[in-house]
């Protein structure tokens, strides 16, 4: 039986793991900038970094409506952000070896996503959780095309 204080909980650590993507994200934009081969790529971690600041918004808010008090930092464990810090270590590499790393920080947040969607969640807690593994497929979808389109050139 689903209880606020699991759905709390569940959505704190989606949050954790949310906002160092989002850190991430934004890391990766502003090193792609200044990398020549993958610079047209800081626009497209720009928008992923911008939709995951609006999930952490909306599990924000949830967590409030349940009575609790929501996460407001990432935790430096998180699988999503040592993706994050490979990735920053391999600009200047190879394109490929960029997206292969930003897929696989996408591996670990949609992981966490669907593990909460599988737990013992309030109807409420999963439409937001839903809506905002919507996002999470959608960047991890879109890297992982690209590492497969590179891997066929």
């Amino acid at each position: 039986m689903a209880t606020q204080d699991n759905d709390i909980k569940i959505l704190n650590d989606l949050i954790e793991t949310t906002i160092d993507s989002a850190d991430g994200y934004e890391q990766a934009a502003e090193t792609a900038q200044n990398d020549a081969e993958s610079a047209d790529l800081a626009d497209l971690f720009r928008r992923f970094g911008n939709e995951r600041r609006i999930a952490v918004t909306d599990l924000r808010s949830q967590v409030s409506l349940l009575g609790g008090e929501p996460e407001d930092d990432g935790s430096i464990l998180a699988g999503a952000h040592r993706s994050f810090l490979r990735l920053k270590s391999v600009f200047g590499s190879s394109r490929a070896r960029v997206i292969e790393e930003v897929e696989a920080g996408e591996d670990v947040i949609k992981a966490k996503y669907e593990d909460a969607m599988t737990a013992d969640i309030s109807t409420n807690t999963r439409a937001v959780v839903e809506k905002a593994y919507a996002s999470v497929r959608a960047g991890h979808d879109t890297f992982s095309a690209m590492k497969h389109a590179n891997q066929a050139n």
